[in-house]
């Protein structure tokens, strides 16, 4: 998995990188098929903005928020993330059962 994230207006200390990756911690008990993982987080006045894309196998998630705290903003968009990995597994599991393969009957056996 790689991480990368950066910072827009601000910068990215360590303590705010500690907490994206412990954060992420709770996606990859979803799926361990994250390969990409990019967080943009970023200040315009007083707002505090965080946005993530994760590539998974065949997909890409997008989610971003904004609050008045860094660190609100950075749950706050792992709880989206979340959620959209939750359904993106469900859909990606066959809820329909497969019906059983018709058996061929040998025409010539049936007695009439």
């Amino acid at each position: 998995m790689n991480l990368t994230v950066t910072g827009h207006h601000v910068e990215v200390t360590n303590s705010m990188h500690n907490y994206v990756v412990e954060k992420l911690q709770r996606l990859q008990r979803h799926s361990e098929n994250l390969f990409d993982i990019q967080v943009i987080l970023s200040v315009e006045k007083v707002r505090q903005k965080a946005e993530a894309t994760i590539s998974i196998a065949g997909n890409k998630l997008y989610a971003d928020t904004t609050q008045p705290d860094m660190y609100a903003a950075i749950d706050l968009l792992m709880d989206k993330l979340d959620r959209q990995l939750i359904r993106h597994k469900e859909k990606a599991k066959n809820h329909h059962r497969r019906s059983k393969p018709l058996r061929m009957v040998d025409t010539e056996s049936l007695v009439v």
